[in-house]
């Protein structure tokens, strides 16, 4: 028999939820054949049978949590005697050297594993780890605790912070209001409303959101862009391209180009906020929000700044292809220090995107359409797209954010760059 564990899909997961059995117990399965879906906080993903025999027996339901290197089931390959069939873990990076140590992150060290999330939440809000019960896999501590934490009026008096330390203000937890059963129908009369439980994807968004809300001061700068040149370039290219390389030439590569040129001038807007301090990253990692049938997901373009257009297309759409199959690896959706979503693939004309955490900026796209405009005292048709930046105003000025859109819009309406 051989044992089939929860993986660690990264460093800093320590626990995963099984989502969906891809075999049934009694089936004959192959080596590395997709055995089950897992959910974590970083990636929904399949996992392949370690080894070639019939799945004997599943020990963990679907919808359950448990951490990792938990026997989740059991192959039989004919040989007698169990043998774990562990999956490769990451090479663990070196540690980070804290540019300060408050009381959160002393506690931290006899708190168990924590994952970056509540580290922040812990570090940002001063918790006392000690004080805080953990529900998760081994007594982890989850963000769900800490939010149940912070929601008690005793967790309020906790020893503020020294002065050589800022953090932000924990906002006043005003309570939902109670959440009352829809009432009974009448015999013969239909029922008034339908109650399901969120997929595990959607409550990952749902905390991921919530979460970039209470830390981020979001502000949202709109400016119309012109794409009249990028368009007739496209139109003439399109067919072209299309037979060289398998597959079409959208507008959004070029965006990403213009956003990494204007990332390069400010490098405030590619940074990050550790505490008190600002992390300028080396490297331009844009994270691209596809949008799957029952979520959203952010898989990172690395090093989005060395590619030129077809490179960009190329990794478009292979992220996006491979996002949608539950083909991602964990590395690929991190790592990321400036995010786009094109919400105009939908039709929207703008939109406020909400800050991927722990960047300080993201950039939306509008849909591209023909419209008449003024130029030079005379109305012409152009095609023109709305770009709108989402920034932290805890870090970046409107001055700051405005010119930042402001380049890409200039390199968007005066592309000069060859693609073909």
């Amino acid at each position: 028999m051989i044992d089939v564990i929860m993986p660690q899909m990264g460093e800093s997961i320590v626990e995963g939820t099984l989502t969906k059995w891809l075999k049934r117990a009694g089936d004959h399965v192959d080596l590395d054949e997709p055995l089950f879906e897992i959910s974590t906080d970083k990636v929904d993903t399949e996992i392949p049978s370690p080894a070639e025999g019939t799945l004997a027996e599943i020990i963990v339901e679907e919808g359950k949590t448990v951490g990792i290197n938990t026997v989740v089931a059991r192959i039989s390959n004919g040989a007698g005697g169990a043998a774990a069939a562990p999956m490769p873990a990451p090479e663990p990076a070196p540690p980070r050297a804290e540019p300060h140590a408050p009381v959160a992150t002393v506690v931290e060290e006899t708190a168990g594993p924590l994952s970056p999330l509540v580290r922040k939440m812990a570090r940002e809000n001063n918790i006392d780890l000690s004080k805080v019960k953990g529900t998760g896999a081994g007594g982890r501590i989850t963000k769900q605790d800490l939010e149940a934490y912070l929601s008690q009026p005793a967790s309020r008096s906790a020893p503020q912070p020294s002065a050589a330390v800022a953090t932000i203000p924990t906002p006043v937890q005003v309570p939902p209001p109670p959440v009352r059963d829809a009432p009974a129908p009448m015999r013969g009369e239909a029922p008034s409303a339908r109650v399901e439980p969120m997929s595990i994807m959607r409550q990952k968004i749902a905390e991921h959101m919530v979460f970039s809300k209470h830390t981020s001061a979001h502000v949202t700068t709109v400016h119309k862009c012109d794409m009249t040149r990028i368009a007739k370039l496209r139109a003439r290219l399109k067919d072209d391209f299309q037979a060289r390389y398998g597959y079409g030439l959208t507008y959004l590569p070029f965006v990403i180009r213009a956003a990494c040129t204007a990332l390069e001038q400010y490098p405030l807007v590619n940074s990050s906020i550790d505490g008190t301090n600002i992390v300028f990253h080396r490297d331009i990692n844009v994270g691209i929000a596809v949008a799957l049938e029952n979520g959203l997901i952010v898989p990172v373009i690395r090093n989005a700044d060395e590619k030129n257009v077809v490179g960009l297309q190329r990794s478009l759409v292979d992220l996006a292809s491979r996002a949608r199959s539950r083909q991602l690896r964990p590395e690929e959706v991190q790592g990321g220090t400036f995010s786009i979503t094109n919400f105009g693939s939908f039709g929207s004309l703008f939109a406020t995107p909400v800050i991927n955490q722990p960047q300080v900026a993201i950039l939306g796209v509008g849909a591209v359409v023909k419209e008449p405009v003024v130029v030079d005292d005379a109305i012409a048709i152009r095609s023109t797209a709305y770009l709108a930046l989402t920034f932290d105003h805890r870090l970046i000025d409107g001055a700051l954010g405005d010119q930042f859109t402001v380049k890409v819009k200039s390199i968007l309406e005066s592309w000069s760059e060859e693609i073909l």
